[in-house]
């Protein structure tokens, strides 16, 4: 028996900042986000031996591990063993894990995230639990942002394991997901209009986010500003995108990143400004780096008749124009009889 899970990648198109502690805490936090095509993935074979022997396919690493033993943290695949520590301790059963992504950490589409929502939806379909999707997200909240002290905030994990578009509210003891009901024809129209650039390189989001929250925190007056607008512009998007006024929709993704650089000076730099500024020379009516920021991937809202011109003047200047389509699944889980199957 060959376990098999999927989990889709995300893009953010407004809020995040929003849901990272303490913000959502004190004053409530909102993120519009939909889940793309591209994913994460897993598989668990199961053996007799006590031993865990975890592959990394996208970066050529194989480890073992003895079952009944607590995994040390060193560096070396730390999210697989923080799930594994956290779900399986005790548990006498080994197994063979083999892991990839379509996007390395630190892409801004959310790929550790969604990476333990694969590994937890896949531990929940080999034992059988009967988490929700809730208990999921919050798990791989758990297991990232407090068993491994990564910073961030409380979106990806949420978006990973119900996928689609949704409107996420974040409270203090509780979170919301609120599918949205978007007709086809404006979700074609949104995906015809879109455009996904690669920046060229990853970064690592801990030191973006820690100038945040310490914005914040110290009640620095445009930090505060800037999320409260953002939480705003949020709500104003996700009823543009309802009601099909997608050029408004468009204009909004630019007032987002304006506040969203407005959190921290390392959000943006000059590669990131030179892509945003020829795209916006060209016709593009808004746009925002994903996730912390730094690097990763650009996403511009074009002029459906300007999409070719912006994407072949932005591969000029140095990015790497990506093709995406929206996904409506989140997690998924499933088994096969492996003695049908090579691996």
């Amino acid at each position: 028996m060959i376990i098999r899970s999927r989990a889709p990648l995300r893009i953010s198109f407004s809020g995040g900042g929003t849901d990272v502690p303490p913000y959502p805490e004190e004053k409530g936090g909102v993120v519009l986000s939909t889940t793309i095509d591209k994913y994460s993935y897993a598989s668990l074979i199961p053996k007799q031996e006590p031993i865990i022997q975890v592959k990394s396919l996208d970066f050529d690493v194989v480890a073992k591990y003895d079952v009944d033993r607590q995994l040390v943290y060193d560096g070396e695949l730390d999210l697989v063993k923080g799930v594994i520590n956290t779900l399986l301790e005790g548990n006498g059963d080994g197994f063979v894990l083999f892991i990839h992504s379509d996007a390395p950490p630190g892409s801004g589409l959310g790929s550790s995230s969604t990476m333990a929502v694969t590994l937890i939806g896949l531990i929940r379909q080999w034992l059988q639990k009967p988490w929700t999707n809730y208990d999921i997200a919050q798990l791989a909240y758990h297991v990232e942002r407090e068993v491994l002290g990564i910073k961030g905030g409380k979106q990806d994990q949420y978006a990973a394991a119900f996928g689609g578009f949704n409107f996420i509210e974040f409270h203090k003891d509780y979170t919301v997901v609120n599918p949205l009901r978007v007709s086809p024809i404006i979700l074609n129209e949104l995906e015809y209009h879109l455009l996904l650039c690669y920046t060229g390189k990853t970064r690592l989001s801990a030191r973006i986010i820690e100038t945040q929250v310490q914005g914040y925190v110290e009640k620095q007056a445009d930090s505060v500003a800037a999320l409260d607008e953002l939480k705003q512009i949020t709500i104003d998007m996700k009823n543009a995108l309802l009601q099909g006024r997608l050029n408004d929709f468009g204009a909004l993704l630019h007032d987002a990143w304006i506040n969203k650089k407005r959190l921290a000076k390392q959000i943006t730099n000059e590669t990131i400004d030179i892509l945003y500024e020829t795209a916006r020379k060209h016709g593009a009516l808004g746009g925002k780096i994903l996730g912390a920021g730094g690097g990763g991937y650009l996403l511009v809202y074009c002029p459906f008749d300007q999409k070719h011109i912006i994407a072949g003047e932005l591969e000029k200047v140095g990015g790497q124009v990506v093709k995406f389509g929206f996904e409506q699944q989140g997690l998924q889980t499933w088994e096969i009889d492996g003695s049908r199957c090579r691996f």
